[in-house]
């Protein structure tokens, strides 16, 4: 529930430590934390030493502000007007109304000696030396907090001649792979994974490999998208080849159908995720590179949103709309009439600032990045709380009315947010390269970009507001911990329920267990058409969204492209096509579940089936399922021949959807057994596939026990199983996925539930039942905190429930 921090779970240093005394003790003024922030807080972000935790939240805040505001000296101001300036910084803080990236919070002020920017970009030059450069600098900055971007686009192809060793390259993948390893060795400051973007021109040689090379799952610290060009996109529209090239050489190595690789591309993004589409030639073309006569940007941050030249780096924060919501003004009136234009306004005034002073005062890891940063003075000024926004002034997400809102908004703040640099340049200067900027003709900008619509992971959630500008995930959901049933409703959707007068205990638990309130009844057609989810909505809405506030935004716009299970790579084509039709300058999807294996059959009709192997064998020489097997058989386990048939069942767990395959011997019999749930690379995967390995296994040993025997007995071991979190009632009640897996077999070999219910007395395990304490899937399982409410947005995973976030 919302409230102040109180002394018990803080104790000192109110002014967020020494570092701040200078500008004195902080304003009165506090916050409003609901737990989920205070939890986020305490783990990442306040001052602590040994015995605890040393900082408020309005510490923290009062920290960053401080040491922010010590640009100010610079450019002549008092220490009277240097503390007016951190308390405009302060204030906005902690009223929730914007938060610059996560690591100006976790560092400034503490005197720890890492740098505040979440977004870099490194260069990986072909050689060995630039190569293991680009390693060593990516483990400094992961080190200190930041996030690294990475085009392979530079490297010569796989198996090309190096001369200087008369040995053959290894090409760009290769090298992915050991930057991944990298990553996984260093731990982000001490609080996350560092994030990477790995990305290579769709005229690279390589780049059928690179497309593919997520598929295996080996590359887990990576997002990757393929940086396709004019020619290419042209070249597709024109149903033509196009032109392969050696990026050392800089001759054609081959021809390529661009139709056949946009199919690639698209049939490994519906399977993984990966790669996204970042136009490229679009992106040098646009805002996002303020110098071209200078440089040529070849690649991205971690989550796509920041295109950056070499070196570079941007500092990032964002503006919570929810905060501007003038709930006083009837609902009747323009919903453009309830927004506090004029506080945005400050507000906005004040984060330029804030983000520009951050430059002065970071203190960047290596020498090259202080420098490129000094010339192009970035910054990134974006939002959040825009779902949230909508919300409260009852407009769908996925209605042109919320578009053009959106973009009318983000002309605003980019409008503003240039005239506030504008002004800055009249008092401190120009960024150093403005006379050779695409602004020279124009007045002096202090900052080369100023606007960035950026993930805004673990800061939306300390405010309390929907990430960027993505829909809500979920209008409720249950959480079961221990006998704890703990239920988070949406509070608009609670707001509305009871102002609506159809608010009821019974309704909210109902909500929690669907997550939606689509078709659900009870809940206005009209607030289920406003309370609409991430994958309700069109793919082609989410693309026009995202356009619509591409449109007024200087560089990028993280924003994930949500797809349902069902979505079809036709889907995933018209959504990346739609993107490049709208101008967006990258396209990221994620279709929930995504895994690295289709479905084979779907159902439980299926007879059962003879291998071909078997069907070689002679009859006579197979055992019957009773027969002993011969002393020298019993210390083998039985091979697996070449091909096996089966049948893939479809189960809800907890967990998300898990698709689990039987496979049979020559007698119809179980031989072995594969489970499948949630992405390729998780946690999540990684335990359904050794639950399936190991059922497998005890399958295929010699036994005196007839495989049906063993099945029986796998059932009795797994069910009733249970974990943090459950779903369904009575006999469709799934306490974990072990026990999903084991109602599937029990239905494979015709164990009937009262079968499976004597099964589970004689253990002492309580029976299925209907009791109360369903819960639905949000998410994946997070890592952290262990509840299945980890979700992909904005490029990044992110969890609702602890706050724990990949970006």
């Amino acid at each position: 529930m919302p409230g102040k921090a109180s002394e018990s779970t803080v104790h000192g240093l109110d002014n967020g430590g020494a570092t701040t005394q200078a500008l004195g003790s902080r304003p009165a003024k506090n916050g409003q934390w609901s737990e989920s922030s205070l939890r986020v807080l305490r783990e990442r972000y306040l001052v602590r030493d040994g015995t605890g935790i040393l900082e408020t939240p309005e510490g923290m805040c009062w920290r960053v502000a401080v040491a922010i505001a010590k640009a100010e000296a610079q450019w002549g101001k008092t220490e009277a007007e240097a503390r007016q300036v951190a308390e405009s910084f302060y204030e906005m803080m902690v009223e929730g109304k914007f938060l610059p990236n996560s690591p100006t919070m976790m560092n400034a002020g503490k005197d720890n000696g890492l740098q505040y920017s979440a977004c870099f970009v490194l260069p990986v030059e072909d050689s060995m030396e630039g190569i293991f450069e680009a390693v060593k600098r990516a483990a400094i900055i992961h080190q200190s907090g930041g996030g690294t971007g990475f085009a392979f686009s530079r490297l010569r192809p796989k198996d090309t001649l190096v001369k200087s060793t008369s040995g053959k390259a290894s090409g760009p993948i290769s090298f992915l792979r050991v930057f991944n390893a990298a990553t996984e060795a260093v731990k982000q400051g001490g609080t996350r994974r560092g994030a990477n973007m790995g990305i290579l021109r769709v005229d690279h040689p390589d780049i059928l490999e690179f497309i593919d090379c997520k598929l295996d799952g080996g590359i887990t610290n990576f997002n990757i998208s393929v940086a396709a060009t004019e020619t290419f996109m042209h070249a597709l529209e024109k149903d033509e080849e196009y032109a392969l090239i050696d990026p050392h050489t800089k001759l054609v190595t081959g021809h390529l159908q661009a139709r056949e690789v946009f199919q690639r591309i698209v049939q490994a993004a519906w399977r993984t995720g990966d790669p996204g589409m970042v136009f490229i030639d679009r992106i040098n073309a646009s805002p996002a590179n303020p110098i071209p006569q200078d440089e040529v940007i070849e690649a991205t941050n971690p989550c796509g949103e920041q295109p950056l030249g070499p070196n570079d780096a941007c500092n990032l924060g964002s503006v919570n709309l929810a905060r501007f919501y003038l709930p006083s003004i009837p609902a009747e009136v323009r919903a453009t009439e309830r927004i506090d234009w004029v506080e945005l306004e400050r507000v906005v005034r004040a984060a330029v600032r804030f983000l520009d002073d951050v430059i002065d005062v970071n203190p960047y890891p290596l020498q090259d990045i202080t420098e490129e940063v000094g010339k192009n003075r970035r910054i990134g000024l974006g939002v959040m709380g825009w779902a949230d926004l909508l919300l409260e002034l009852g407009i769908p997400y996925d209605s042109d009315e919320a578009v053009t809102l959106g973009e009318e908004i983000m002309g605003f703040i980019r409008r503003i947010g240039h005239d506030a640099s504008e002004k800055l340049a009249e008092a401190r200067g120009p960024f150093p390269r403005w006379s050779r900027s695409i602004y020279k003709g124009e007045r002096p900008i202090r900052n080369s970009t100023v606007t960035t619509i950026a993930p805004t992971g673990t800061i939306s959630i300390i405010v309390g507001c929907s990430s960027g500008i993505e829909p809500i995930f979920a209008v409720a959901f249950r959480h079961i911990v221990g006998d704890r049933h703990l239920t988070f409703v949406n509070p608009i959707f609670e707001d509305v329920a009871k102002r609506r007068g159809f608010y009821s205990e019974e309704l909210m638990r109902r909500v929690a267990e669907r997550g939606s309130v689509h078709g659900l009844e009870g809940v206005p057609e009209d607030v289920q058409r406003v309370f609409v989810t991430a994958h309700e909505i069109e793919p082609a809405s989410h693309v026009r969204m995202q356009s619509a506030f591409q449109k007024q935004t200087d560089n990028g716009v993280s924003k994930t492209i949500n797809l349902p299970n069902s979505a079809t790579p036709e889907d995933i084509a018209r959504a990346y096509m739609l993107a490049y039709e709208l101008d967006c300058l990258g396209i990221t999807v994620f279709r929930d579940g995504c895994k690295d294996t289709q479905v084979l059959h779907i159902g439980t009709g299926a007879q059962p089936a003879v291998s071909e192997a078997e069907e070689a064998e002679p009859a006579t020489s197979r055992l019957t399922p009773h027969a002993l097997p011969s002393p020298e058989d019993r210390l083998k386990v039985k091979p697996r021949p070449r091909t096996v048939k089966g049948v893939t069942y479809r189960a809800e767990t907890p967990l998300g959807t898990a698709f689990v395959t039987v496979n049979q011997n020559g007698e119809g019999e179980p031989f072995e057994v594969f489970a499948s749930v949630g992405k390729a690379g998780s946690d999540t995967s990684a335990v359904s596939e050794a639950i399936g390995r190991l059922i497998s296994l005890v399958l295929r040993l010699p036994s005196p026990m007839s495989p049906r025997e063993r099945v029986e007995q796998i059932v009795n071991q797994l069910a009733g199983i249970g974990g943090r979190r459950q779903m369904g009632f009575g006999k469709d009640r799934v306490r974990s996925l072990p026990d999903a897996i084991a109602q599937v077999l029990a239905e494979h070999i015709g164990l009937s539930e009262p079968g499976v219910q004597e099964m589970l007395a004689a253990r002492g395990t309580p029976a299925l039942s209907g009791a109360e304490g369903a819960s639905v899937k949000v998410g994946d399982m997070c890592p952290d905190c262990g509840l299945a409410t980890l979700v992909y947005e904005e490029g990044c995973q992110k969890c609702y429930s602890c706050g724990f976030s990949e970006c």
